[in-house]
Protein backbone atom coordinates (compact mmCIF):
# COMPACT_ATOMS: atom_id res chain seq x y z
CA UNK A 1 0.00 0.00 0.00
CA UNK A 2 1.47 3.37 -0.87
CA UNK A 3 2.06 5.73 1.92
CA UNK A 4 -0.73 8.98 2.04
CA UNK A 5 -0.56 11.94 3.30
CA UNK A 6 -2.90 14.20 4.24
CA UNK A 7 -3.64 17.37 1.76
CA UNK A 8 -4.81 19.84 4.62
CA UNK A 9 -5.93 22.52 2.56
CA UNK A 10 -8.83 20.12 1.07
CA UNK A 11 -9.58 17.76 3.57
CA UNK A 12 -11.71 18.04 6.90
CA UNK A 13 -12.57 22.07 5.12
CA UNK A 14 -15.40 21.40 8.49
CA UNK A 15 -12.64 22.30 10.93
CA UNK A 16 -10.64 25.23 11.33
CA UNK A 17 -6.65 25.01 9.27
CA UNK A 18 -4.87 24.01 12.21
CA UNK A 19 -7.31 21.50 14.03
CA UNK A 20 -7.40 19.54 10.65
CA UNK A 21 -3.86 17.80 11.56
CA UNK A 22 -5.76 16.18 14.59
CA UNK A 23 -7.79 14.90 12.54
CA UNK A 24 -5.69 13.68 10.30
CA UNK A 25 -4.00 12.12 12.53
CA UNK A 26 -6.91 10.16 14.14
CA UNK A 27 -7.91 8.78 10.57
CA UNK A 28 -4.74 7.04 10.60
CA UNK A 29 -2.25 9.79 8.15
CA UNK A 30 1.17 9.96 9.16
CA UNK A 31 2.03 12.78 7.04
CA UNK A 32 0.30 16.07 5.49
CA UNK A 33 0.65 18.26 2.64
CA UNK A 34 -1.26 22.07 1.88
CA UNK A 35 -1.04 24.75 -0.22
CA UNK A 36 1.06 27.06 1.84
CA UNK A 37 2.13 27.66 5.59
CA UNK A 38 2.71 31.54 4.96
CA UNK A 39 -0.25 32.57 7.27
CA UNK A 40 0.89 30.91 10.52
CA UNK A 41 4.47 30.85 12.17
CA UNK A 42 6.73 27.87 11.12
CA UNK A 43 7.34 27.08 15.23
CA UNK A 44 3.44 27.01 15.17
CA UNK A 45 3.41 24.54 12.03
CA UNK A 46 5.85 22.40 13.84
CA UNK A 47 4.12 21.95 17.33
CA UNK A 48 0.84 20.62 15.24
CA UNK A 49 2.94 17.91 13.74
CA UNK A 50 4.98 16.65 16.21
CA UNK A 51 1.84 16.69 19.04
CA UNK A 52 0.16 14.35 16.13
CA UNK A 53 3.09 12.36 14.89
CA UNK A 54 3.10 13.79 11.48
CA UNK A 55 5.52 14.64 8.82
CA UNK A 56 4.88 17.48 6.49
CA UNK A 57 6.16 16.14 3.17
CA UNK A 58 5.23 18.78 0.73
CA UNK A 59 4.05 22.43 0.33
CA UNK A 60 4.18 25.33 -2.34
CA UNK A 61 6.51 28.26 -2.78
CA UNK A 62 4.74 31.61 -2.66
CA UNK A 63 2.40 32.08 -5.79
CA UNK A 64 2.34 36.07 -6.32
CA UNK A 65 -0.67 37.10 -5.59
CA UNK A 66 -3.02 34.11 -5.33
CA UNK A 67 -6.49 36.30 -4.00
CA UNK A 68 -5.64 37.91 -7.40
CA UNK A 69 -5.86 34.80 -9.85
CA UNK A 70 -1.59 34.35 -10.22
CA UNK A 71 -0.81 30.62 -9.96
CA UNK A 72 3.06 31.21 -9.59
CA UNK A 73 5.81 32.55 -10.63
CA UNK A 74 8.40 30.75 -11.76
CA UNK A 75 7.89 31.04 -15.99
CA UNK A 76 7.61 34.81 -15.69
CA UNK A 77 9.60 37.07 -17.02
CA UNK A 78 10.53 39.89 -15.05
CA UNK A 79 9.25 38.72 -11.32
CA UNK A 80 12.94 36.58 -10.96
CA UNK A 81 13.72 38.51 -8.28
CA UNK A 82 10.24 38.37 -6.32
CA UNK A 83 10.47 34.31 -7.44
CA UNK A 84 13.71 33.72 -5.51
CA UNK A 85 12.69 35.32 -2.47
CA UNK A 86 9.53 32.95 -2.48
CA UNK A 87 12.19 30.28 -2.89
CA UNK A 88 14.29 31.60 -0.08
CA UNK A 89 11.22 31.93 2.23
CA UNK A 90 10.10 28.45 1.39
CA UNK A 91 13.18 26.75 2.02
CA UNK A 92 13.16 28.79 5.14
CA UNK A 93 10.02 26.90 6.56
CA UNK A 94 11.04 23.46 4.57
CA UNK A 95 13.74 23.98 7.11
CA UNK A 96 11.40 24.73 10.54
CA UNK A 97 8.59 22.20 9.24
CA UNK A 98 11.43 18.97 8.31
CA UNK A 99 9.53 19.33 4.76
CA UNK A 100 11.77 17.59 2.40
CA UNK A 101 10.33 19.00 -1.14
CA UNK A 102 8.65 22.23 -2.41
CA UNK A 103 6.17 22.63 -5.39
CA UNK A 104 7.28 25.62 -7.60
CA UNK A 105 3.93 26.57 -9.32
CA UNK A 106 4.94 27.49 -12.73
CA UNK A 107 2.56 30.30 -13.31
CA UNK A 108 -0.15 31.61 -16.13
CA UNK A 109 0.95 32.28 -19.78
CA UNK A 110 0.43 35.84 -20.29
CA UNK A 111 -2.00 36.90 -22.93
CA UNK A 112 -0.35 36.49 -26.36
CA UNK A 113 3.01 34.99 -25.17
CA UNK A 114 3.99 31.66 -26.55
CA UNK A 115 4.92 28.84 -24.24
CA UNK A 116 8.32 28.52 -25.80
CA UNK A 117 9.16 32.37 -25.44
CA UNK A 118 8.78 31.49 -21.63
CA UNK A 119 10.48 28.19 -21.30
CA UNK A 120 14.14 29.10 -20.95
CA UNK A 121 13.29 31.61 -18.72
CA UNK A 122 11.45 28.90 -16.63
CA UNK A 123 14.65 26.47 -16.97
CA UNK A 124 16.44 29.23 -15.57
CA UNK A 125 14.63 30.31 -12.52
CA UNK A 126 14.33 26.36 -11.95
CA UNK A 127 17.63 25.89 -11.98
CA UNK A 128 18.40 28.76 -9.98
CA UNK A 129 15.66 27.63 -7.32
CA UNK A 130 17.85 23.67 -7.44
CA UNK A 131 20.87 24.60 -6.60
CA UNK A 132 19.32 27.43 -3.39
CA UNK A 133 17.50 24.14 -2.43
CA UNK A 134 19.97 21.48 -2.41
CA UNK A 135 21.88 23.54 0.06
CA UNK A 136 19.43 22.85 2.49
CA UNK A 137 19.02 18.96 1.36
CA UNK A 138 15.62 19.79 -0.27
CA UNK A 139 14.16 18.94 -3.91
CA UNK A 140 12.26 21.33 -5.75
CA UNK A 141 9.26 20.00 -7.68
CA UNK A 142 7.12 21.46 -10.57
CA UNK A 143 3.85 19.89 -11.72
CA UNK A 144 1.43 19.73 -14.54
CA UNK A 145 -1.99 21.29 -13.91
CA UNK A 146 -4.81 20.55 -16.20
CA UNK A 147 -6.51 23.96 -18.14
CA UNK A 148 -9.81 23.20 -17.21
CA UNK A 149 -8.64 23.78 -13.40
CA UNK A 150 -6.57 26.75 -14.11
CA UNK A 151 -6.67 28.21 -17.77
CA UNK A 152 -3.49 29.07 -19.15
CA UNK A 153 -1.10 27.21 -16.95
CA UNK A 154 2.59 27.16 -18.37
CA UNK A 155 2.92 23.11 -17.58
CA UNK A 156 -0.03 21.05 -18.56
CA UNK A 157 1.28 17.45 -19.76
CA UNK A 158 3.54 14.88 -18.01
CA UNK A 159 6.09 14.93 -21.10
CA UNK A 160 6.90 18.26 -20.47
CA UNK A 161 7.28 18.22 -16.87
CA UNK A 162 10.08 15.62 -17.37
CA UNK A 163 11.81 17.74 -20.53
CA UNK A 164 11.98 20.92 -18.33
CA UNK A 165 12.98 18.34 -15.17
CA UNK A 166 15.84 17.59 -17.73
CA UNK A 167 16.84 20.39 -18.74
CA UNK A 168 17.16 21.80 -15.21
CA UNK A 169 19.65 19.29 -15.31
CA UNK A 170 19.97 18.86 -11.03
CA UNK A 171 18.89 15.32 -9.17
CA UNK A 172 16.95 16.82 -7.19
CA UNK A 173 14.42 18.77 -9.54
CA UNK A 174 11.53 15.98 -9.65
CA UNK A 175 7.87 15.81 -11.14
CA UNK A 176 4.94 16.38 -8.86
CA UNK A 177 2.45 13.86 -10.58
CA UNK A 178 -0.84 14.53 -9.54
CA UNK A 179 -3.04 11.50 -11.30
CA UNK A 180 -6.14 13.96 -11.72
CA UNK A 181 -4.65 16.32 -13.57
CA UNK A 182 -2.99 13.86 -15.61
CA UNK A 183 -6.17 11.65 -16.39
CA UNK A 184 -8.40 15.13 -17.52
CA UNK A 185 -4.98 16.33 -19.95
CA UNK A 186 -3.60 12.78 -21.41
CA UNK A 187 -5.25 9.29 -19.57
CA UNK A 188 -3.28 5.81 -19.40
CA UNK A 189 -2.18 7.05 -16.30
CA UNK A 190 -1.15 3.46 -15.39
CA UNK A 191 1.10 3.48 -18.91
CA UNK A 192 2.74 6.72 -17.61
CA UNK A 193 3.40 5.39 -14.23
CA UNK A 194 5.32 2.46 -15.18
CA UNK A 195 7.46 5.09 -18.02
CA UNK A 196 8.40 7.49 -15.61
CA UNK A 197 8.57 6.27 -12.33
CA UNK A 198 11.62 4.17 -12.87
CA UNK A 199 13.19 7.36 -14.29
CA UNK A 200 14.44 8.89 -10.43
CA UNK A 201 12.66 12.16 -11.15
CA UNK A 202 9.26 11.35 -10.12
CA UNK A 203 9.01 13.41 -6.57
CA UNK A 204 5.45 12.87 -5.32
CA UNK A 205 2.19 11.79 -6.15
CA UNK A 206 -1.09 13.64 -5.77
CA UNK A 207 -4.68 11.67 -6.41
CA UNK A 208 -8.38 12.61 -6.28
CA UNK A 209 -11.22 11.04 -8.40
CA UNK A 210 -11.80 12.15 -11.36
CA UNK A 211 -14.01 14.59 -13.24
CA UNK A 212 -15.41 15.81 -9.78
CA UNK A 213 -12.24 15.82 -7.66
CA UNK A 214 -13.90 13.85 -4.99
CA UNK A 215 -12.62 11.06 -3.05
CA UNK A 216 -10.60 8.48 -5.00
CA UNK A 217 -13.01 5.94 -4.96
CA UNK A 218 -15.72 8.61 -7.09
CA UNK A 219 -15.27 8.85 -10.67
CA UNK A 220 -13.70 7.31 -13.95
CA UNK A 221 -10.35 6.06 -12.18
CA UNK A 222 -9.50 2.85 -10.84
CA UNK A 223 -7.48 4.01 -8.23
CA UNK A 224 -7.42 0.28 -6.59
CA UNK A 225 -5.51 -0.86 -9.48
CA UNK A 226 -3.53 2.40 -9.85
CA UNK A 227 -2.23 1.83 -6.14
CA UNK A 228 -1.18 -1.50 -6.95
CA UNK A 229 0.98 -0.22 -9.72
CA UNK A 230 2.16 2.43 -7.96
CA UNK A 231 3.34 -0.27 -5.38
CA UNK A 232 4.82 -2.70 -8.50
CA UNK A 233 6.86 -0.20 -9.51
CA UNK A 234 8.03 0.89 -6.30
CA UNK A 235 9.20 -2.09 -5.15
CA UNK A 236 10.89 -2.75 -8.54
CA UNK A 237 12.95 0.62 -8.38
CA UNK A 238 13.22 1.65 -4.91
CA UNK A 239 11.09 4.79 -4.67
CA UNK A 240 9.68 5.41 -1.18
CA UNK A 241 7.16 9.15 -1.94
CA UNK A 242 4.23 9.75 -0.97
CA UNK A 243 0.82 10.25 -2.23
CA UNK A 244 -0.77 13.14 -1.29
CA UNK A 245 -4.54 13.18 -1.07
CA UNK A 246 -5.63 15.83 -2.72
CA UNK A 247 -9.46 16.05 -3.05
CA UNK A 248 -12.81 17.81 -2.01
CA UNK A 249 -14.72 15.25 0.22
CA UNK A 250 -18.01 14.72 -1.52
CA UNK A 251 -19.45 15.85 2.04
CA UNK A 252 -18.30 19.27 1.81
CA UNK A 253 -17.98 20.85 5.25
CA UNK A 254 -20.63 18.64 6.99
CA UNK A 255 -19.39 17.39 10.67
CA UNK A 256 -17.66 14.33 9.75
CA UNK A 257 -17.62 14.69 6.40
CA UNK A 258 -13.94 13.67 5.70
CA UNK A 259 -13.76 11.10 8.18
CA UNK A 260 -17.06 9.57 6.72
CA UNK A 261 -15.42 9.67 3.13
CA UNK A 262 -12.45 7.53 3.91
CA UNK A 263 -14.18 3.77 3.28
CA UNK A 264 -11.38 3.94 0.36
CA UNK A 265 -8.42 3.90 2.76
CA UNK A 266 -9.78 2.13 5.51
CA UNK A 267 -10.29 -0.69 2.95
CA UNK A 268 -6.46 -0.48 2.08
CA UNK A 269 -5.66 -0.38 5.57
CA UNK A 270 -7.43 -3.55 6.30
CA UNK A 271 -5.86 -5.43 3.13
CA UNK A 272 -2.38 -4.40 4.36
CA UNK A 273 -3.20 -5.31 8.25
CA UNK A 274 -4.13 -8.79 6.56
Amino acid sequence: MPRFAANLSMLYPELDFLDRFEAAARDGFRAVEYLFPYAYEARELKARLDANGLQQVLFNAPPGNWDGGERGLACLPGREAEFREGVKKAIDYAQALACPRIHLMAGLLPEGTEREALQPGYVANLQWAAAEAAQAGLDVLVEPINTRDIPRFFLNRQDHAHEIVEAVGASNAKVQMDLYHCQIVEGDVAMKIRKYLPTGRVGHFQIAGVPQRFEPDVGELNHDYLFEVIDEVSAACGWQGWVGCEYKPARGAVKNGTSDGLGWLRKLQGRAAA
